[in-house]
């Protein structure tokens, strides 16, 4: 991430107001950190749901991850649920399958407008096609992918409209501000698991990307390009990676909202040869 004057993380773009200071963890996190992608042998997409996404059973996590409070979404409201019971928010995640040359992955996505996704970088790369689905079973054409140059973010038009897409946040959550993770792991079922911002840290992955935010919400491979979500359904982090004690981590809204306000950030996605 591009840093402004004196070293800070610029401003969330076009809100006018200087984000919160998150609390740093400098030194803190220690533990390595693993990207989500999910690989090896890949399920089948799964057969077109009866009933709401899943929450995560205290029994498939990992040590040290957090069990989510509850299988639903905070802020969902009976007027933005479609005919299956699902929340506008849940409808805007996607199950991303990176077809290689010789390998198989899977990631998750979310809508920015009808026919774009956010995802992370290493969920597109090296891909020969990329299989796009949405929380009711379609398949959608992909039209192009790009990705940024720094951040682990990537973009991805469709040619068919997304069912629906969240508004994104005003500012970075700050330390104890609570969040909600819709994504698919291990390209299963959409899955719903909800935790609070611990605080910030420089990208134990890469030094010179500046600060990511740390969490509790539980996330698995696969998770890799999950909103994360405040009380109000808004987007204002997208899972990238987890360390070995359980933390998950979010590229913040304010690097976000900087990359997608810059038309040179991203480059079109090479496939595999």
């Amino acid at each position: 991430m591009s840093r402004g004057p004196a070293g800070r993380p610029p401003s969330a773009v076009g809100n006018g107001r200087r984000p919160a200071r998150p609390v740093l963890l400098a030194g803190a996190l220690t533990a390595a950190a693993t990207l989500l992608v999910g690989c090896g042998p890949v399920p089948p997409f799964p057969p077109l749901p009866s009933e709401g996404p899943s929450a995560i059973a205290a029994s498939d996590l990992v040590p040290g991850d957090v069990a989510p409070a509850a299988p639903s979404i905070a802020p969902s409201e009976a007027a933005h649920l479609s005919p299956d019971g699902f929340d506008a928010v849940q409808r805007m995640a996607v199950r991303i399958r990176n077809v290689g040359c010789g390998a198989l992955s899977t990631g998750s996505g979310f809508a920015i407008d009808e026919h774009t996704l956010i995802t992370n970088r290493h969920v597109v790369a090296d891909a020969s096609s990329l299989q796009v689905s949405t929380y009711d079973g379609r398949d959608l054409e992909v039209a192009a992918a790009s990705t940024a140059g720094l951040a682990d973010l990537a973009v991805v038009r469709t040619e068919d409209p997304l069912p629906s897409f969240p508004r994104l946040g005003d500012a970075d959550p700050v330390p104890g501000q609570h969040v909600t993770v819709v994504g698919y792991p291990e390209g299963r079922a959409l899955t719903v698991t909800q935790g609070s911002v611990i605080g910030a840290t420089n990208d134990p992955l890469n030094a010179n990307l500046g600060q990511v935010l740390v969490t509790d919400a539980p996330v698995e491979p696969g998770s890799s390009g999950s909103a994360a979500l405040d009380d109000d359904g808004r987007v204002v982090g997208v899972v990238y990676a987890k360390t070995d004690d359980g933390m998950s981590l979010l590229v913040p809204l304010s690097t976000v909202q900087q990359v997608l306000a810059d038309t040179t950030a991203f480059t079109p996605v090479e496939p595999c040869a």
